[in-house]
């Protein structure tokens, strides 16, 4: 089968689609749908994101699973601690299940519960690669891309890609600054060091992505003059230089990052235009009393203000 190819210590690959039987996967670049999804339940009021239960699943090796439980909590609040989750889509509880290969994902079951399902696959407490695995699909979760009928598709999915990524390199900044001060396991505070390596190599080499695909002179000439390759499905390379972008604008305006829980609330979800796709996005901002900041900046820099065709 094809896979998804991440970007792992700054070498940056494209992304594949792939698919998985006889459930439905969250690949970060395509799903499959092999049975019509059930409506799901919704969490309860008073569970959200960030307090919803985690459980491990999987062949997590010789790992201690308290270990690598500490490190998901930890790389969850990061993520997390400090935004306001306005979905209404939340799920109850998180099962976060260790494969020996593949590529990390969000496992699409369609079995009616109200459990989000992420998939990560590392080397043996590589601690680095969990967090940013796991940052990573958990963004779709907060981008409402867990429930079985979140069906990706062109032209836009490419943009949840680069939002998400973001996400979880913001996550690891705050990880690694974290654990230098206060490491999960006892005189480990050097290793918040190769945290913020293992995030700067990443961020090399997306900028230089960025650099040469003309991103930085001109956003709304790259995208018109790319658009073809960039609308791709997956986390392609054009969808990891304009992670960058996003990641500034969460730092700039921190409260931006709360405008992600409104995405996919809409029919089509990703299957629309782009400049729908952040009208929509905008509409569905103010529907939960989000920022609008975010749909609205990469509009701009699109050349796609929502309203605009």
């Amino acid at each position: 089968m094809n896979r998804r190819k991440l970007a792992e210590f700054g070498v940056v690959l494209p992304a594949i689609g792939w698919v998985f039987r006889p459930v439905m996967l969250w690949s970060s670049s395509q799903r499959s749908i092999v049975a019509t999804p059930p409506s799901y339940p919704k969490a309860a009021l008073s569970t959200s994101l960030l307090t919803a239960p985690i459980e491990l699943a999987g062949d997590w090796g010789r790992m201690l699973p308290g270990a690598a439980q500490q490190v998901v909590e930890r790389t969850r609040h990061a993520c997390l601690d400090g935004v306001r989750l306005l979905s209404d889509r939340q799920p109850a509880r998180l099962r976060v299940d260790e494969h020996t290969s593949g590529q990390p994902a969000v496992w699409l079951h369609p079995d009616g519960s109200n459990m989000a399902w992420i998939i990560v696959d590392i080397s043996e407490r590589d601690w680095s690669k969990l967090a940013y695995q796991f940052g990573h699909e958990l963004g779709h979760v907060l981008a409402n891309s867990w429930q079985a009928d979140a069906k990706p598709a062109p032209p836009c999915q490419w943009l949840e890609e680069a939002i998400v990524e973001a996400f979880s390199l913001r996550g690891l900044g705050r990880l690694a600054r974290g654990w230098k001060q206060n490491p999960p396991f006892a005189g480990d505070n050097a290793f918040g060091n190769a945290i913020a390596g293992y995030r700067e190599n990443i961020i090399k080499g997306y900028e230089a992505l960025a650099d040469a695909q003309g991103l930085t002179r001109d956003p709304a000439a790259w995208f018109a003059d790319h658009r073809s390759e960039i609308e791709i499905p997956g986390l392609n390379p054009f969808a990891q230089a304009m992670s960058l972008t996003i990641l500034e604008e969460y730092e700039r305006v921190p409260e931006s990052i709360e405008a992600v829980a409104a995405l996919n609330r809409w029919p089509g979800r990703s299957g629309i235009p782009v400049a729908e796709y952040c009208q929509r996005w905008k509409d569905s901002c103010a529907e939960l009393h989000a920022s609008p900041h975010l749909p609205l900046r990469l509009g701009e820099l699109l050349g796609a203000r929502p309203g605009v065709k």
